[in-house]
Order: C-alpha cells, then sequence, then structure tokens
C-alpha cells in the first residue's frame, strides 16, 4: 500500500480482487462535438489526440482488432493479465446512438479477458439513453467513466474552449454516482491564467463529489495545437513549471485528496518530438519516485 496516497493499483486492486488488469486504449472514432460544431470548432486549444493515443490504436481498425492487438503487446511480459477496455480517443459516449455505443462496448466486452470497460467523455455528453445503457453493462461488469473536468473556473475553460461548465460537471458526475457508476475526473495543472492555487481549488472543488479517482497532469504545449499558435502570437501567456515547481505543486496536492480517492497520475508524456514545453527529460515513474522522496522528507 502506498504510505503517502491511494494509488490507482490500490484501486484496481478494489475493483478486481485478486486480478491484474491493464487498460487497453480503443480509438472507437466517435468524434467530439467540439470538434464538429455541435458545440464548438476546433476542439481545446491544447488538445492533439495522437499525442496520448497509442501506436496499436488505429480507428480504421474494428474495436475487437485494436484489443486483441492491445493484448498480444501486453502479453508478452504479463500473460495472466486481465484488460480494460478504454475508449480514450476523442469523447466516448459521443455517437449518434445510444443503441451504436451499446454495439461497441459489446464487441469489447465479448472478449476473452476484458473485464471492464473505461470511457473517458465529456461532462455534457452523457444523455438519459446513455445513462441507462452505462447502468445495463454496470450490472453485468464494472464500467469506469474518465470525466475531461481541466478546472472547476469557468472562466479558464471558456479560454481554452472546452464549452461546457463546471455546473455542467457537477450535474455529470452526481447522476453517474445516482447509478454507482465509479467516477474519475481528469484536471490539467498550469492552464492559462491558473497558477498552482487555482489547481488546488480545482483538486478540492472535484474530491467534494461522489468520485473515486482523479488523474492530474501539468500543462504540456503540444506543437501546432491553437494553444501553441496563440502563445507564439502573444496572445496568450503560459509559463511551464519547472520540475521542481510540479513536484512541490504535488505535495500539496497529495494534501487535499482524501485517502478514499485515489490519484492516478501526475504527469503526461506526449512524444517528445510533438512537445514544445516543458522539457523535463524524465519518465513517469522517476517522476513518481522523485515525489514519494519529497513526501519521505515531511515523514522524518
Amino acid at each position: 500500500m502506498n504510505p503517502y496516497y491511494k494509488d490507482y493499483a490500490e484501486y484496481l486492486s478494489e475493483r478486481f480482487p485478486g486480478m491484474k488488469v491493464q487498460k487497453i486504449s480503443v480509438n472507437a472514432a466517435l468524434g467530439c462535438p467540439n470538434r464538429d460544431g455541435t458545440l464548438g470548432t476546433g476542439g481545446c486549444i491544447y488538445c492533439d489526440n495522437s499525442s496520448f493515443t497509442p501506436s496499436y490504436c488505429m480507428a480504421g481498425d474494428d474495436v475487437a482488432v485494436q484489443l486483441e492487438k492491445g493484448k498480444e503487446f501486453f502479453a508478452r511480459k504479463y500473460p495472466e493479465m486481465k484488460y480494460l477496455a478504454y475508449f480514450q480517443s476523442f469523447t466516448g459516449t459521443y455517437a449518434q446512438s445510444a443503441d451504436y455505443l451499446r454495439t461497441l462496448y459489446g464487441k469489447a466486452t465479448a472478449l476473452d479477458d476484458v473485464v471492464g470497460l473505461v470511457i473517458g467523455t465529456r461532462p455534457d455528453t452523457i444523455s438519459d439513453e446513455v445513462l441507462d445503457m452505462l447502468s445495463d453493462f454496470n450490472s453485468r461488469l464494472p464500467v469506469m467513466i474518465e470525466i475531461g473536468v481541466e478546472t472547476s473556473s469557468d472562466r479558464t475553460l471558456k479560454l481554452v474552449n472546452r464549452n461546457h461548465t463546471w455546473n455542467d460537471v457537477i450535474g455529470a458526475v452526481t447522476r453517474l454516482a445516482e447509478r454507482k457508476i465509479d467516477v474519475g475526473v481528469h484536471l490539467i495543472a498550469g492552464l492559462p491564467g491558473e497558477a498552482g492555487e487555482r489547481t488546488l481549488q480545482s483538486v478540492k472543488d472535484v474530491c467534494r463529489l461522489p468520485i473515486g479517482s482523479i488523474k492530474l497532469h501539468q500543462l504540456q504545449i503540444i506543437r501546432d495545437t491553437p494553444l501553441h499558435k496563440a502563445v507564439e502570437r502573444g496572445q496568450i501567456e503560459v509559463t511551464p513549471y519547472t520540475l521542481d515547481e510540479y513536484i512541490s505543486l504535488c505535495k500539496r496536492v497529495v494534501s487535499v485528496v482524501p485517502r478514499h480517492i485515489a490519484i492516478e497520475r501526475f504527469v503526461a508524456s506526449a512524444p517528445p518530438s510533438m512537445v514544445v514545453s516543458p522539457h523535463w527529460g524524465i519518465k513517469n515513474y522517476e517522476f513518481v519516485n522523485m515525489l514519494h522522496s519529497r513526501l519521505a522528507e515531511r515523514q522524518i
């Protein structure tokens, strides 16, 4: 057990006792209402889906084919592994109908060794029909919804072109929790106009909601995104965290997240060739080790 906070391994061991489980990303080409004109165009100003989509996860492949490729990738090291189908790219509950989503999720859960669903989505794309469908799946195997929150500040949400509000987040999380569906939230530290104190406020705000986990990472300026272009033109100012500054922030995050909520991660790691800044030159596990060393100092 992690002595400093509840980590994601502990969270998964509670949800899947006696199993070792691994997420496999799936790109179902579901699109995004913030890109196709339904809510907006251009998407979130910092976003480039290719920066976090694994090489085995190709949108042209059927869901089952992608999952089998992912299983083959991980089974080389861990033959006893069970899997979570992770609908990660774009908006995982956004489709022409709930029945279409039911078909996609059904293909994933029909595969051997797939023991759960993880679905990344926005807080404003969970209709009553989608909620009913998710509840049906959740009655048969664990379903975990990851909601892109990013910040609890409506001002910042507007600035980064999210096109949803903090109240949308509260409503979505509450409705999912009422159906006993596990909810995780995603936050970004260092968004334009936000310093450490504002990020901590967002962490405190989401911790008041009925959630099971938090994913936090530093803002990365990804090459050729609207954010990158706006920064280059001087339209938006962003001051990336130094490594030491970000470790200090994460120490404070740990201090405000209650033990019943897991912290899944602290850092993002897009391919270095895509990242304009910051360049820390460390891997995720190295950051966690550094953070744990700093957390240990307060125990002495």
